[in-house]
């Protein structure tokens, strides 16, 4: 794992603690969009990033989720949220820049709001397209405040700048479908399919 991997991995540890106080706010500002991107998901399930669980009330019944986190501190709170909704998830330590899975092992990748905390975008979803079996869809919704005046000036000075989802997607090897955004423009949707 390399430094500013790590470095994310320490954040999130210490966030773990409190970052489901602000879910009533999250919900308010997604509406209904982790149940309609997580509604889609079929088969073997991937959630990169899976943080607290707050996407597993939303899968539908007969999917297999396994969920992957750097942060052992929000993993511990998603065991404690699926134990409470009874889903059944494998929930493991990973990396979403180097998935511990092999190729193609999966029908569905969803990442939900996380994409832009991964230090490097286009590895992670390199990986993503790595697990996914060739047909497999990936489901991501996620911040895009920073591509907005006077932010995107910002970000384009940083050594790896953040860019919108869908392009990264493509530029990994996906056939993006459908995008949209939602929060007043602020979080871009994306649904994209590995081709063969």
């Amino acid at each position: 794992m390399d430094e500013r991997t790590e470095r994310v991995r320490g954040q999130w540890d210490r966030m773990s603690r409190g970052y489901d106080r602000g879910e009533r706010i999250q919900r308010l500002a997604l509406g209904g969009t982790r149940a309609r991107l997580c509604g889609r998901a079929r088969g073997r399930v991937l959630d990169v990033a899976v943080g607290t669980g707050h996407n597993l009330p939303y899968y539908p019944e007969g999917v297999e989720v396994t969920g992957v986190d750097l942060s052992p501190g929000m993993l511990e709170r998603a065991r404690t949220r699926a134990a409470r909704l009874a889903v059944r998830a494998d929930l493991r330590e990973g990396d979403a820049q180097d998935l511990p899975f092999g190729d193609g092992e999966f029908d569905t990748v969803v990442c939900a709001l996380a994409l832009c905390t991964i230090p490097d975008q286009y590895r992670a979803l390199s990986e993503m397209r790595r697990v996914l079996r060739p047909g497999g869809l990936l489901l991501l919704v996620d911040h895009v405040e920073y591509t907005r005046w006077p932010l995107r000036r910002r970000e384009a000075r940083k050594d790896h700048p953040r860019r919108l989802p869908r392009h990264v997607a493509v530029d990994a090897g996906f056939t993006v479908d459908r995008h949209d955004r939602t929060a007043l423009g602020f979080v871009e949707r994306v649904v994209a399919h590995r081709g063969v």
